[in-house]
């Protein structure tokens, strides 16, 4: 796979320097006797507010630092109580973490990105993309899907029943102005990637996938360059239906210069029907979002939560997807290239697990030299 993936070798440029691993502020005695407080004093701990990290142990610390330094591996979102003992020390609310918890992901030794989806629900505006940047290190990046006024192709109405076409549906001066412009000038040099994931398409629209081509093709070329502000940056195309999957989606996606986001969805075919696409733009960057497993079917959202919550552990362990993942991030990171992985807790029912988990698969793949 590897081999048809990268047949040829590219100039690679310098790797970039890895964050130092801080150390912890408290040592393991003074964060077991204040866990043994909290939990005496459900009141005290409420009113503390503080959200502390992990202390990263030996074997932590190592995995890191034998991973690709053009890899950044990440989750979707990160305010979930669950994590607790796995990012976070302590008990804390969805709101609380919603508000602390990025500057202590991201001191994660393994937590180099992170996707940022609730702007998929609204768009965000300069200063909340600012204020996200000015938590994490500098050699962090963001993933960010664009807002869904964009990208779905279909509205509901307000009481939610029928269904409409979205007049803005590939808007490209609303791409500019409501995503890629303020995501831009909001993260600077910390931008990732920018996501426009292509909602499911009704069959009157996949029936004329030329003019979609033409209308993604419209939206794309307007956008402003990434590079000045955002040196790492890149504009990524994911798509819920297998109709996009062809050569004239890959040519359009050179002409723009955008590249193709690796969907490992249910919705989608697995990930070795998807490399062609990949071999067709490179060499480039890897995108990818791991989203939802296949035992759950294409829309099987609400039984995933249903099952997974509160998040704390691995429940459909998904080791095809992890090998293989695994080798097409070590041979694009081997060829100088930057690769993110957002991942999320409906890909195996824990997402810092998972994390984990690739990055063993990484390190091994990476020292095998695959």
């Amino acid at each position: 796979m590897q081999d048809d993936l990268f047949g040829t070798d590219v100039p690679r440029p310098p790797a970039p320097e890895r964050r130092p691993i801080l150390p912890a502020q408290a040592d393991a005695a003074e964060a077991e006797a204040e866990a043994a407080d909290l939990a005496k004093a459900p009141a005290r701990r409420k009113r503390s507010g503080q959200v502390t990290a992990i202390t990263p142990d030996d074997a932590l610390r190592a995995l890191a630092a034998a991973l690709p330094p053009r890899l950044r591996l990440g989750t979707s979102s990160w305010s979930y109580p669950g994590w607790q003992g796995l990012v976070w020390e302590g008990e804390h609310s969805e709101t609380q973490l919603s508000k602390q918890g990025l500057a202590v992901y991201a001191q994660h030794p393994l937590m180099r990105t992170v996707s940022i989806d609730r702007s998929f629900y609204r768009p965000l505006t300069v200063s909340e993309y600012e204020r996200y940047a000015s938590q994490v290190p500098d050699d962090f990046r963001f993933v960010v899907k664009a807002p869904s006024v964009v990208t779905d192709a279909l509205v509901r109405s307000e009481v939610g029943r029928g269904r409409q076409a979205n007049p803005v549906f590939l808007s490209p001066e609303l791409a500019r102005s409501e995503f890629v412009e303020p995501a831009l000038q909001g993260l600077g040099h910390k931008l990732g990637a920018l996501v426009f994931q292509l909602s499911p398409l009704p069959l009157a629209q996949l029936d004329r996938m030329p003019l979609l081509l033409d209308r993604l093709r419209a939206m794309l070329l307007v956008q402003p360059a990434l590079t000045r502000l955002a040196p790492d940056g890149v504009i990524a195309v994911e798509v819920r239906d297998p109709e996009w999957l062809t050569p004239d989606f890959a040519a359009v996606l050179r002409e723009t210069g955008a590249t193709y986001c690796l969907g490992l969805h249910a919705k989608m075919p697995p990930l070795p029907q998807q490399l062609p696409l990949l071999r067709a733009l490179w060499p480039g960057p890897l995108v990818c979002r791991w989203n939802l497993n296949p035992v759950h079917g294409p829309y099987g959202y609400e039984e995933a939560e249903r099952l997974y919550t509160p998040y704390d552990r691995l429940q459909h362990p998904d080791l095809p997807t992890r090998a293989e993942l695994a080798s097409v991030v070590a041979g694009v990171t081997r060829r100088g290239q930057n690769a993110y992985v957002a991942i999320s807790n409906h890909a195996e029912g824990c997402a810092p697990r998972t994390v984990r988990a690739l990055a063993e698969a990484v390190a091994a793949a990476t020292a095998a030299g695959r």
